[in-house]
């Protein structure tokens, strides 16, 4: 019985975890698109959708690569993969947009300030 609860103790706190993930990183982006000059986001709609595609993004990117598109912490590569997603993302979600000059300067701001954000580093 006490199994039972535990599971559904632990199924509720990852359930948290992914919210929490995700409305830090709309948090992340919101901040680095008001920063980034030819970096728009329209609507909040927009602003959570494009938190969940990159996201997903990066679930897809670490399970396949096992890179981390994180531009502080893998170097280059995750630089490089970080300005990618960001620039990706517009092509999956409508009222997102963002130019290449942008997306570089974007993942170096998006790893900037993921970098202050409570619980978003990865040791």
């Amino acid at each position: 019985m006490s199994n039972t609860q535990s599971n559904s103790a632990t199924g509720t706190s990852t359930v948290w975890q992914i919210v929490g993930r995700l409305i830090t990183a709309a948090i992340v982006l919101a901040i680095t698109a008001f920063f980034t000059p030819g970096f728009s986001i329209n609507n909040i709609w927009a602003l959570a959708l494009a938190a969940i595609v990159l996201s997903i993004m990066d679930y897809l990117i670490i399970k396949f690569t096992g890179l981390h598109a994180s531009p502080f912490g893998k170097g280059f590569v995750g630089f490089a993969l970080a300005a990618i997603t960001l620039y990706l993302t517009q092509f999956f979600v409508a009222g997102y947009s963002i130019s290449w000059m942008a997306a570089i300067i974007g993942a170096l701001i998006y790893g900037v300030v993921a970098y202050f954000m409570p619980g978003t580093q990865e040791m």
